[in-house]
């Protein structure tokens, strides 16, 4: 049993513990992990400490803090929390039939918060939400950030309210009947404050697109592999979170016999039986390749579910009409019946944009539906482009309940991104706050060049450094209840509501899956139930028999003797045919 100071450093030849202004001699056991030499003062648990490392001046951070209260530079705290947790009747939730939110704590509300996000909870039940995904809340360095440059991977950033912040969150959140998925990456490490490398060899050589890789299978792996395996235990164990969103898993250069993500998927289950409820695993991959998902007994890795962005791209292109960069594939409406029916669409077949034959087919006699996320935007898919801009920006109403319909009643999971579902007319920009002025000018040149290539005017892409990018990426509260925030507001809740009345939208069978295409009239049945999307501008007819009009876009739809007219950029989903009911 490791003590709460002890440390894993095979790199350094002293190391000794700096704590409540004193400095205390450790001792070094023979698998190189380092505990003090005498006992510490039971006092210890409520101040701060670090490391001296050999015949450096400075202590650094203890790797597995669970507070750095003055930043990732700064010296750590034992999390030492009297809290006490209300969620002992919580039995969990599988993602099975669920709806996702994701939301980025730092933007959610003006306040930028955990415990502001807490009073936003009622919004998300009204939406018929089943989890909500924070976006990475680990420590990093600066006071806002999308919190992919992480290097604190088990504190809490104390902007958002630290770790007892934290729990007061998940706690609300499993009260209100809310489950919890935090997002959280284990493939890289951000570039300022990352002390890891001076304790052992938690980096290896080579590099990801985001920084050097995770050691996961050269010397001294055994000891970073447990590292990471500890961390997704802590968020289970320590914080009562319901699911891990693994960032970038195809990052992970991992040549072991066991991979690490069928190791996390082991130590998962075992912890989910003891536990008592379920806790589940979703990988964000770029590989199209559903072996992540399949059972272990099966050769698979054994996570629960993975991101599919073919389903976006496929929606995106549709509605959108943008066939840009790797958007190109997508531009026939068949690229959506294929996902929609097939899982992927790039599934072993030719990427134009990878210039190579990508992803594996989905076996969709034995693979179930729900395990592949989809959604209309993301924080990746908007974030990422060149302006942060929204899908409202570019489409109508309608157009984005037809997207929000292909989303909610479609055969996967969805996911929704924070403000969809009021056409928010905040963008979700890229932001940082680096501190050091070099490393934040690299950031915001790198960005500007990066979109230059691909034909942006430079003085279009916002600066990530400039506090203002952050400040207009806040989603405005005061819009929900006014002109086409209301309109797709409603169409969201309606649709929410209609998912969790007819289990035909939650049937988890690629066989109850079907669709058509005519010209720009797309159509999906979902069992007895039937989507009607028209992507074109010009009005159609379409007969679909004794059918009842459960939902449609503002635009609305006539249904006379049989006989559906579907206006231009409009949707509906159609009951159940009398004549075979």
């Amino acid at each position: 049993m490791r003590g709460p100071y002890d440390v894993w450093a095979p790199r350094p030849q002293r190391v000794r513990l700096s704590l409540a202004g004193e400095v205390l001699d450790m001792v070094r056991d023979d698998d190189d992990w380092w505990t003090p030499a005498e006992p510490v003062p039971d006092h210890a648990a409520s101040v701060d400490y670090g490391y001296l490392l050999d015949d450096e001046p400075d202590p650094r951070p203890d790797p597995r803090s669970r507070r750095q209260p003055d930043g990732v530079h700064g010296l750590s705290r034992r999390d030492a929390t009297t809290y006490e947790w209300q969620d002992q009747a919580w039995t969990g939730r599988q993602l099975a039939g669920s709806v996702v939110y994701e939301l980025h704590v730092g933007t959610f509300t003006p306040e930028g918060t955990l415990d502001a996000a807490t009073e936003r909870l009622d919004h998300l039940l009204g939406l018929g939400v089943d989890f909500v995904e924070v976006m990475p809340v680990n420590a990093f360095n600066g006071p806002h950030n999308w919190g992919y440059d992480g290097v604190g991977w088990f504190a809490v950033h104390e902007q958002y309210g630290g770790p007892d912040a934290y729990r007061r969150f998940v706690d609300a959140c499993h009260a209100a009947g809310l489950g919890v998925v935090q997002d959280v990456v284990h493939n890289h490490l951000g570039p300022s404050g990352n002390y890891l490398p001076l304790f052992g060899p938690y980096l290896k050589p080579g590099r990801n697109t985001w920084g050097d890789l995770i050691n996961l299978d050269a010397d001294g792996s055994t000891e970073v592999r447990r590292y990471i395996l500890d961390n997704v235990r802590m968020w289970f164990e320590e914080l009562h979170v319901d699911a891990l969103r693994l960032d970038a898993v195809h990052a992970l250069s991992d040549t072991s016999e066991v991979h690490l993500l069928e190791e996390m998927a082991v130590e998962t289950a075992a912890l989910s039986a003891h536990l008592r409820k379920p806790l589940t695993l979703i990988a964000e991959s770029d590989l199209n390749d559903t072996r992540l998902v399949t059972a272990r007994e099966a050769g698979g890795h054994g996570l629960d579910a993975q991101w599919s962005d073919d389903f976006h791209h496929a929606v995106h292109v549709a509605l959108s009409g943008e066939t840009a960069g790797y958007y190109a594939d997508f531009e026939p409406l068949e690229a959506l019946a294929k996902v929609c029916e097939r899982g992927f669409f790039h599934d072993g077949t030719f990427s134009s944009f990878r210039e190579r034959d990508h992803g594996v087919p989905v076996d969709t006699e034995k693979m179930p539906t729900w395990r592949l996320v989809v959604a209309n935007q993301n924080h990746d898919q908007i974030g990422n482009r060149a302006r942060g801009d929204r899908l409202a920006e570019h489409l109508d109403d309608d157009q984005l309940a037809c997207a929000a319909l292909l989303t909610l009643a479609g055969p996967f999971t969805p996911m929704l991104f924070m403000g969809e579902e009021w056409a928010a007319s905040t963008p979700f920009q890229f932001f940082t706050s680096h501190p050091e002025p070099e490393l934040g000018t690299a950031t915001a040149e790198g960005r500007i060049a990066e979109f230059e290539k691909m034909g942006w005017d430079p003085a279009e892409v916002p600066d990530p450094q400039d506090v203002e990018t952050f400040h207009r990426s806040r989603l405005d509260w005061d819009e929900l209840t006014t002109g086409r925030h209301a309109v797709v507001l409603e169409c969201y809740r309606r649709l929410g509501r209609l998912r969790r009345g007819l289990p035909q939208l939650t049937d988890p069978s690629f066989g109850s899956v079907s669709c058509t295409v005519d010209g720009r009239l797309f159509t999906l049945r979902r069992g007895d139930l039937l989507v009607v999307v028209n992507t074109g501008p010009d009005g159609v007819t379409l007969d679909v028999g004794a059918r009842e009009v459960l939902f449609e876009t503002p635009a609305g739809v006539t249904l006379d003797a049989g006989v559906l007219a579907v206006p231009g950029h409009a949707g509906t989903l159609l009951g159940p045919d009398a004549t075979f009911c």
